[in-house]
Protein backbone atom coordinates (compact mmCIF):
# COMPACT_ATOMS: atom_id res chain seq x y z
CA UNK A 1 0.00 0.00 0.00
CA UNK A 2 2.67 2.17 0.91
CA UNK A 3 4.58 1.43 -1.87
CA UNK A 4 1.93 2.08 -4.60
CA UNK A 5 1.45 5.55 -2.78
CA UNK A 6 4.75 6.48 -3.34
CA UNK A 7 4.77 4.86 -6.61
CA UNK A 8 1.68 7.48 -7.44
CA UNK A 9 3.65 10.43 -6.04
CA UNK A 10 6.58 10.07 -8.46
CA UNK A 11 4.51 9.00 -11.42
CA UNK A 12 2.50 12.72 -9.75
CA UNK A 13 5.64 14.93 -9.57
CA UNK A 14 7.05 13.37 -13.29
CA UNK A 15 4.14 14.64 -14.46
CA UNK A 16 4.52 17.95 -13.27
CA UNK A 17 8.34 18.03 -14.03
CA UNK A 18 6.96 17.12 -17.67
CA UNK A 19 4.59 19.66 -18.39
CA UNK A 20 7.03 22.27 -16.93
CA UNK A 21 9.32 21.25 -19.03
CA UNK A 22 6.97 21.22 -22.39
CA UNK A 23 5.08 24.24 -21.27
CA UNK A 24 7.28 27.88 -21.44
CA UNK A 25 6.08 31.25 -20.39
CA UNK A 26 5.93 33.38 -23.82
CA UNK A 27 5.36 37.40 -24.26
CA UNK A 28 3.11 37.93 -27.65
CA UNK A 29 2.92 41.09 -28.90
CA UNK A 30 1.17 42.29 -31.88
CA UNK A 31 0.94 45.11 -34.43
CA UNK A 32 -1.63 46.92 -32.40
CA UNK A 33 0.74 47.05 -29.32
CA UNK A 34 -1.04 44.82 -27.38
CA UNK A 35 0.84 42.08 -25.17
CA UNK A 36 -0.58 38.91 -23.91
CA UNK A 37 1.54 36.08 -21.11
CA UNK A 38 1.06 32.86 -22.34
CA UNK A 39 2.18 29.38 -21.51
CA UNK A 40 2.27 27.29 -24.25
CA UNK A 41 4.15 24.29 -25.62
CA UNK A 42 7.28 24.57 -28.02
CA UNK A 43 4.86 22.54 -30.12
CA UNK A 44 2.80 25.41 -30.03
CA UNK A 45 4.49 27.93 -31.57
CA UNK A 46 6.51 25.82 -34.25
CA UNK A 47 3.09 25.58 -35.39
CA UNK A 48 2.44 28.83 -35.41
CA UNK A 49 5.53 30.40 -36.77
CA UNK A 50 6.24 27.80 -38.73
CA UNK A 51 10.07 26.95 -37.54
CA UNK A 52 11.17 23.65 -36.74
CA UNK A 53 12.48 22.48 -33.46
CA UNK A 54 16.33 23.10 -33.77
CA UNK A 55 15.40 26.76 -34.64
CA UNK A 56 13.55 27.00 -31.49
CA UNK A 57 15.98 25.28 -29.67
CA UNK A 58 18.70 28.20 -30.29
CA UNK A 59 15.88 30.30 -27.71
CA UNK A 60 15.93 27.50 -24.87
CA UNK A 61 17.82 29.58 -22.08
CA UNK A 62 19.46 26.42 -20.51
CA UNK A 63 21.46 26.11 -23.67
CA UNK A 64 24.47 28.37 -24.50
CA UNK A 65 23.85 29.06 -28.12
CA UNK A 66 25.91 31.86 -29.84
CA UNK A 67 23.98 35.50 -30.83
CA UNK A 68 21.82 34.55 -34.12
CA UNK A 69 19.29 36.10 -35.93
CA UNK A 70 17.80 33.62 -38.59
CA UNK A 71 15.77 34.45 -41.28
CA UNK A 72 13.00 31.72 -42.24
CA UNK A 73 10.00 31.48 -44.56
CA UNK A 74 7.64 33.01 -41.74
CA UNK A 75 9.37 34.19 -38.89
CA UNK A 76 12.72 36.09 -37.46
CA UNK A 77 14.58 33.50 -34.69
CA UNK A 78 16.38 35.76 -32.87
CA UNK A 79 19.00 35.35 -29.78
CA UNK A 80 20.89 38.19 -29.00
CA UNK A 81 21.76 37.80 -25.56
CA UNK A 82 19.36 38.66 -23.00
CA UNK A 83 16.78 38.77 -25.83
CA UNK A 84 15.44 35.64 -27.00
CA UNK A 85 11.86 36.28 -29.83
CA UNK A 86 10.62 35.06 -32.39
CA UNK A 87 9.24 37.95 -35.08
CA UNK A 88 6.45 37.23 -37.48
CA UNK A 89 5.05 39.56 -39.96
CA UNK A 90 2.08 40.71 -37.51
CA UNK A 91 3.31 39.63 -34.19
CA UNK A 92 6.70 39.15 -31.92
CA UNK A 93 6.84 36.18 -29.04
CA UNK A 94 9.12 37.09 -26.42
CA UNK A 95 10.48 34.32 -24.17
CA UNK A 96 10.96 35.23 -20.14
CA UNK A 97 8.89 38.27 -19.92
CA UNK A 98 9.05 38.64 -16.96
CA UNK A 99 13.37 39.31 -17.03
CA UNK A 100 14.24 42.56 -15.55
CA UNK A 101 15.85 43.32 -18.74
CA UNK A 102 13.08 42.09 -21.05
CA UNK A 103 10.68 44.32 -19.39
CA UNK A 104 11.66 47.81 -20.52
CA UNK A 105 12.52 46.21 -24.25
CA UNK A 106 8.83 45.17 -23.94
CA UNK A 107 7.18 48.34 -23.22
CA UNK A 108 9.18 50.11 -25.83
CA UNK A 109 7.61 47.11 -28.30
CA UNK A 110 4.12 48.14 -26.97
CA UNK A 111 5.10 51.80 -27.89
CA UNK A 112 6.59 51.87 -31.05
CA UNK A 113 5.16 48.31 -32.89
CA UNK A 114 2.02 50.42 -33.52
CA UNK A 115 1.58 52.54 -37.12
CA UNK A 116 0.21 56.17 -35.78
CA UNK A 117 -1.40 57.62 -38.92
CA UNK A 118 -4.07 60.80 -39.21
CA UNK A 119 -7.68 59.60 -39.33
CA UNK A 120 -8.58 59.34 -42.99
CA UNK A 121 -10.87 62.65 -43.43
CA UNK A 122 -14.17 61.67 -44.65
CA UNK A 123 -14.89 62.38 -48.36
CA UNK A 124 -18.29 63.35 -49.63
CA UNK A 125 -19.38 60.50 -52.86
CA UNK A 126 -22.42 62.24 -53.88
CA UNK A 127 -21.46 62.48 -57.82
CA UNK A 128 -18.56 60.83 -57.41
CA UNK A 129 -17.54 57.94 -58.91
CA UNK A 130 -16.86 54.90 -56.40
CA UNK A 131 -13.93 53.17 -58.73
CA UNK A 132 -12.46 56.80 -58.07
CA UNK A 133 -12.79 56.70 -54.39
CA UNK A 134 -11.48 53.30 -53.80
CA UNK A 135 -8.52 54.28 -56.27
CA UNK A 136 -7.81 57.36 -53.75
CA UNK A 137 -8.35 55.56 -50.78
CA UNK A 138 -5.73 52.95 -52.27
CA UNK A 139 -2.95 55.48 -53.03
CA UNK A 140 -3.30 57.17 -49.51
CA UNK A 141 -2.66 53.63 -48.33
CA UNK A 142 0.56 52.81 -49.69
CA UNK A 143 1.77 56.27 -49.08
CA UNK A 144 1.14 55.51 -45.76
CA UNK A 145 3.11 52.13 -45.99
CA UNK A 146 6.18 54.40 -47.47
CA UNK A 147 5.89 56.41 -44.38
CA UNK A 148 6.23 53.39 -42.05
CA UNK A 149 9.03 50.71 -42.28
CA UNK A 150 7.20 46.99 -42.46
CA UNK A 151 6.22 45.68 -39.03
CA UNK A 152 9.23 42.89 -38.14
CA UNK A 153 11.44 45.76 -39.26
CA UNK A 154 10.16 47.60 -36.73
CA UNK A 155 10.57 45.67 -33.93
CA UNK A 156 14.21 44.07 -35.37
CA UNK A 157 14.82 48.03 -35.04
CA UNK A 158 13.32 48.29 -31.05
CA UNK A 159 15.44 44.98 -30.48
CA UNK A 160 18.58 45.76 -32.01
CA UNK A 161 18.53 49.32 -30.21
CA UNK A 162 17.99 47.66 -26.98
CA UNK A 163 20.72 45.18 -27.18
CA UNK A 164 23.50 48.05 -28.12
CA UNK A 165 21.58 50.49 -25.30
CA UNK A 166 22.52 47.64 -22.69
CA UNK A 167 25.96 46.38 -24.09
CA UNK A 168 27.43 50.26 -24.28
CA UNK A 169 25.74 50.86 -20.76
CA UNK A 170 27.49 47.71 -19.81
CA UNK A 171 30.74 49.23 -21.37
CA UNK A 172 30.59 52.64 -19.69
CA UNK A 173 30.12 51.05 -15.94
CA UNK A 174 32.89 48.93 -16.94
CA UNK A 175 34.99 52.02 -17.64
CA UNK A 176 34.18 54.39 -14.81
CA UNK A 177 35.33 51.26 -13.13
CA UNK A 178 38.73 50.28 -14.79
CA UNK A 179 39.97 53.37 -15.33
CA UNK A 180 40.34 54.78 -11.41
CA UNK A 181 41.67 51.30 -10.57
CA UNK A 182 44.21 51.24 -13.20
CA UNK A 183 45.35 54.55 -12.31
CA UNK A 184 45.24 53.53 -8.66
CA UNK A 185 47.50 50.49 -9.63
CA UNK A 186 50.37 52.71 -11.14
CA UNK A 187 50.29 54.55 -8.39
CA UNK A 188 51.00 52.26 -5.60
CA UNK A 189 51.38 48.39 -6.02
CA UNK A 190 49.80 46.41 -3.67
CA UNK A 191 48.04 42.71 -3.67
CA UNK A 192 44.81 44.46 -3.36
CA UNK A 193 44.85 46.50 -6.04
CA UNK A 194 46.16 43.74 -8.08
CA UNK A 195 43.35 41.68 -7.83
CA UNK A 196 40.92 44.28 -7.77
CA UNK A 197 42.48 44.85 -11.44
CA UNK A 198 42.31 41.18 -12.50
CA UNK A 199 38.61 41.22 -11.67
CA UNK A 200 37.93 43.99 -14.15
CA UNK A 201 40.10 42.20 -16.88
CA UNK A 202 37.88 39.50 -16.51
CA UNK A 203 34.92 41.12 -16.74
CA UNK A 204 36.32 42.99 -19.95
CA UNK A 205 36.80 40.22 -21.61
CA UNK A 206 33.64 38.28 -21.00
CA UNK A 207 32.10 41.48 -22.09
CA UNK A 208 34.16 41.98 -25.34
CA UNK A 209 33.47 38.38 -25.95
CA UNK A 210 29.61 39.06 -25.88
CA UNK A 211 29.91 42.46 -28.19
CA UNK A 212 32.08 40.51 -30.79
CA UNK A 213 29.58 38.25 -31.12
CA UNK A 214 26.48 40.45 -31.84
CA UNK A 215 28.91 42.46 -34.14
CA UNK A 216 30.23 39.55 -36.09
CA UNK A 217 26.39 38.33 -36.55
CA UNK A 218 25.43 41.63 -37.92
CA UNK A 219 28.53 41.86 -39.96
CA UNK A 220 27.46 38.28 -41.38
CA UNK A 221 24.01 40.00 -42.13
CA UNK A 222 25.58 42.53 -44.03
CA UNK A 223 27.30 40.62 -46.20
CA UNK A 224 24.73 38.24 -47.65
CA UNK A 225 22.07 40.18 -49.29
CA UNK A 226 20.15 36.77 -49.30
CA UNK A 227 20.17 36.94 -46.03
CA UNK A 228 19.18 40.21 -45.04
CA UNK A 229 15.86 39.46 -48.40
CA UNK A 230 14.78 36.76 -46.34
CA UNK A 231 14.48 38.80 -42.96
CA UNK A 232 11.51 40.43 -45.30
CA UNK A 233 8.83 38.52 -44.01
CA UNK A 234 6.16 41.21 -44.78
CA UNK A 235 7.35 40.93 -48.97
CA UNK A 236 7.28 37.41 -48.52
CA UNK A 237 4.08 36.36 -46.98
CA UNK A 238 2.03 39.07 -48.93
CA UNK A 239 2.46 36.82 -52.04
CA UNK A 240 1.18 33.62 -50.07
CA UNK A 241 -1.57 32.08 -48.44
CA UNK A 242 -2.17 33.70 -44.89
CA UNK A 243 -1.49 30.78 -42.20
CA UNK A 244 -4.49 28.70 -40.94
CA UNK A 245 -5.60 30.02 -37.34
CA UNK A 246 -8.79 28.17 -36.98
CA UNK A 247 -7.44 25.46 -35.32
CA UNK A 248 -5.79 27.30 -33.07
CA UNK A 249 -6.89 27.68 -29.24
CA UNK A 250 -8.41 30.56 -28.23
CA UNK A 251 -5.26 31.89 -26.02
CA UNK A 252 -3.72 33.21 -29.47
CA UNK A 253 -6.82 35.96 -29.71
CA UNK A 254 -5.26 39.29 -29.27
CA UNK A 255 -8.04 41.92 -29.88
CA UNK A 256 -9.48 39.97 -33.28
CA UNK A 257 -10.50 36.65 -33.20
CA UNK A 258 -8.78 35.72 -36.77
CA UNK A 259 -4.94 36.86 -35.07
CA UNK A 260 -3.28 34.29 -37.37
CA UNK A 261 -5.12 35.13 -40.81
CA UNK A 262 -4.72 39.05 -40.17
CA UNK A 263 -2.53 39.31 -43.40
CA UNK A 264 -4.11 42.71 -44.50
CA UNK A 265 -4.32 44.81 -47.13
CA UNK A 266 -1.23 46.80 -45.64
CA UNK A 267 0.97 43.92 -46.01
CA UNK A 268 -0.32 43.15 -49.08
CA UNK A 269 0.10 46.50 -50.28
CA UNK A 270 3.65 46.36 -49.18
CA UNK A 271 4.91 44.09 -51.77
CA UNK A 272 3.82 46.47 -54.76
CA UNK A 273 6.26 49.44 -52.72
CA UNK A 274 9.14 47.35 -52.48
CA UNK A 275 11.20 45.84 -54.69
CA UNK A 276 13.86 43.22 -53.84
CA UNK A 277 17.15 45.61 -54.24
CA UNK A 278 14.97 48.61 -51.92
CA UNK A 279 14.45 45.89 -49.25
CA UNK A 280 17.61 45.01 -48.53
CA UNK A 281 19.12 48.46 -49.13
CA UNK A 282 16.30 49.52 -46.59
CA UNK A 283 17.16 46.90 -43.96
CA UNK A 284 21.19 46.99 -44.89
CA UNK A 285 20.49 50.80 -43.59
CA UNK A 286 19.44 49.72 -40.61
CA UNK A 287 21.51 47.03 -39.45
CA UNK A 288 24.04 49.21 -40.37
CA UNK A 289 22.94 52.07 -37.88
CA UNK A 290 23.64 49.30 -35.09
CA UNK A 291 26.19 47.88 -36.49
CA UNK A 292 28.57 51.00 -36.32
CA UNK A 293 26.94 51.54 -32.91
CA UNK A 294 27.87 48.22 -31.44
CA UNK A 295 30.91 48.66 -33.06
CA UNK A 296 31.96 51.60 -31.40
CA UNK A 297 31.55 49.78 -28.48
CA UNK A 298 34.17 47.42 -29.66
CA UNK A 299 36.23 50.11 -29.83
CA UNK A 300 35.70 51.26 -26.48
CA UNK A 301 36.66 48.05 -24.67
CA UNK A 302 39.48 47.66 -27.64
CA UNK A 303 40.88 51.24 -26.12
CA UNK A 304 40.18 50.08 -22.18
CA UNK A 305 42.32 46.38 -23.22
CA UNK A 306 45.24 48.36 -24.45
CA UNK A 307 44.83 50.82 -21.38
CA UNK A 308 45.06 47.53 -19.45
CA UNK A 309 47.63 46.37 -21.69
CA UNK A 310 49.86 49.36 -21.43
CA UNK A 311 49.45 50.06 -17.19
CA UNK A 312 51.00 45.84 -17.20
CA UNK A 313 53.98 46.92 -19.58
CA UNK A 314 54.33 49.62 -16.80
CA UNK A 315 54.10 47.49 -14.06
CA UNK A 316 56.25 45.29 -15.12
CA UNK A 317 58.74 47.87 -15.95
CA UNK A 318 58.23 49.00 -12.65
CA UNK A 319 59.14 45.32 -10.98
CA UNK A 320 62.22 44.89 -13.19
CA UNK A 321 63.45 48.33 -11.95
CA UNK A 322 63.17 47.08 -8.28
CA UNK A 323 64.49 43.48 -9.17
CA UNK A 324 67.76 45.23 -10.30
CA UNK A 325 67.57 47.23 -7.47
CA UNK A 326 67.90 44.17 -5.22
CA UNK A 327 70.48 42.65 -7.47
CA UNK A 328 72.62 45.69 -7.00
CA UNK A 329 71.85 45.83 -3.37
CA UNK A 330 72.71 41.39 -3.43
CA UNK A 331 76.20 42.87 -5.11
CA UNK A 332 77.20 45.39 -2.87
CA UNK A 333 76.24 43.37 0.28
CA UNK A 334 78.97 40.59 -1.08
CA UNK A 335 81.44 42.68 -1.86
CA UNK A 336 81.32 43.60 1.67
CA UNK A 337 80.72 40.33 2.87
CA UNK A 338 84.00 38.92 1.00
CA UNK A 339 86.18 41.94 2.86
CA UNK A 340 84.90 41.28 6.27
CA UNK A 341 86.16 37.70 5.66
CA UNK A 342 89.83 38.82 4.63
CA UNK A 343 89.71 41.59 7.53
CA UNK A 344 87.99 37.88 10.27
CA UNK A 345 90.92 35.91 8.66
CA UNK A 346 94.00 38.95 9.40
CA UNK A 347 92.24 38.48 13.29
CA UNK A 348 92.30 34.65 13.34
CA UNK A 349 95.68 34.88 12.14
CA UNK A 350 97.15 36.42 14.84
CA UNK A 351 94.72 35.35 17.42
CA UNK A 352 95.82 31.58 17.35
CA UNK A 353 97.26 30.75 20.62
CA UNK A 354 100.61 29.16 19.17
CA UNK A 355 103.86 30.04 21.39
CA UNK A 356 105.79 32.26 19.09
CA UNK A 357 108.59 34.28 19.68
CA UNK A 358 107.44 37.59 18.30
CA UNK A 359 104.25 37.12 20.15
CA UNK A 360 105.81 38.64 23.19
CA UNK A 361 107.28 41.86 23.86
CA UNK A 362 105.60 43.25 20.88
CA UNK A 363 102.45 44.87 21.82
CA UNK A 364 102.20 48.14 20.02
CA UNK A 365 102.05 45.80 16.56
CA UNK A 366 98.58 45.56 17.48
CA UNK A 367 97.17 48.84 16.87
CA UNK A 368 99.59 48.99 13.15
CA UNK A 369 97.74 45.61 12.31
CA UNK A 370 94.07 46.62 12.61
CA UNK A 371 94.93 50.15 11.19
CA UNK A 372 96.51 48.48 8.07
CA UNK A 373 94.07 45.57 7.89
CA UNK A 374 91.49 47.99 7.86
CA UNK A 375 93.15 50.41 5.03
CA UNK A 376 93.87 47.49 2.58
CA UNK A 377 89.99 45.82 3.24
CA UNK A 378 88.50 49.24 2.41
CA UNK A 379 90.72 50.11 -0.93
CA UNK A 380 89.88 46.18 -2.15
CA UNK A 381 86.04 47.30 -1.48
CA UNK A 382 86.23 50.57 -3.09
CA UNK A 383 88.24 48.88 -6.66
CA UNK A 384 85.70 46.21 -6.12
CA UNK A 385 82.83 49.04 -6.42
CA UNK A 386 84.47 50.83 -8.88
CA UNK A 387 84.89 47.99 -11.39
CA UNK A 388 81.08 47.15 -11.05
CA UNK A 389 79.94 50.75 -11.69
CA UNK A 390 82.71 50.79 -14.65
CA UNK A 391 80.68 47.41 -16.14
CA UNK A 392 77.31 49.06 -15.29
CA UNK A 393 76.50 46.67 -12.94
CA UNK A 394 75.51 49.11 -10.68
CA UNK A 395 73.50 52.15 -10.81
CA UNK A 396 75.46 55.66 -10.93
Amino acid sequence: MVRAIVQSVADVQALNKKKAATSRQWMLLDSKGESMVLEVSKYDIMHRVGIHARDLRILDPLLSYPSTVLGRERAIVLNLEHIKAVITAEEVFLRNPTDENVIPIVEELCRRLPVRREPAKTVESNGVDPTKLRTSSKSRLLQDIEDEPPFEFRALEVILEAICSYLDARTTELEADAYPALDELTSKISSRNLDRVRKLKSRMTRLTARVQKVRDELEQLLDDDGDMADLFLTRKLAGSSPPVGSSLPSIWEIGSPNTGSRISRVSRASMATYTADNDVEELEMLLEAYFMQIDGTLNKLTALREYIDDTEDYINIQLDNHRNQLIQLELVISAATVIMSMYAAVAGIFGMNIPYPWNSGYNYVFKWVVFLSGVVCLAVFSLILFYARYRGLIGN
